[in-house]
């Protein structure tokens, strides 16, 4: 990236937040992010518990879920935008986050927060469970599909 447009964007940061925050909207309303999500949490929402104690497991299925969600939002990014800056979103992002609220903040947050990630887990397991009538996440439930492998689907 040049000066320049490094410059323009720091200049707009506001405009330009609300730019790739609309992009991130029409990636997570889609049929096949809604989809990855779905299979994700059937593959592991079994082993979280509520409490206070968190499993190293939790760890590694957390880093899996980041990766995911990080790889397949940031490609849609840099497929709509060229000038698409992941730190400088980041920094906006943690900048406004006391000011921010709505379905697609709460998704980001469990990018960046353990216990955002762990609530969203436990309140799909309960609705699993019978305990909700609906998900208040906005995620939908469909099963997978049969031979689908958890492990290599979100190594």
């Amino acid at each position: 990236m040049d000066y320049e447009e490094n410059f323009i964007k720091r200049q707009n940061s506001s405009e330009y937040f609300d730019t790739v925050i609309g992009h991130i909207e029409d990636v997570v309303i889609g049929q096949q992010f809604q989809s990855m999500i779905n299979q994700f949490m059937e593959c592991y929402y079994y082993e979280f518990e509520a409490g206070e104690e968190n499993k190293i497991i939790y760890t590694e299925i957390y880093q899996k879920y980041t990766n995911m969600i990080e790889a397949h939002i940031v490609q849609h990014l840099n497929a709509k935008m060229s000038c698409f800056d992941m730190d400088l979103f980041a920094m906006e992002l943690e900048n406004k986050k006391t000011q921010l609220d709505g379905e697609i903040f709460e998704l980001l947050y469990t990018l960046t927060d353990f216990l955002a990630f762990k609530d969203m887990v436990l309140d799909y397991k309960a609705y699993k469970e019978g305990a909700y009538d609906e998900l208040s996440k906005g995620i939908s439930v469909t099963g997978l599909q049969k031979g689908s492998n958890c492990e290599a689907d979100f190594q």
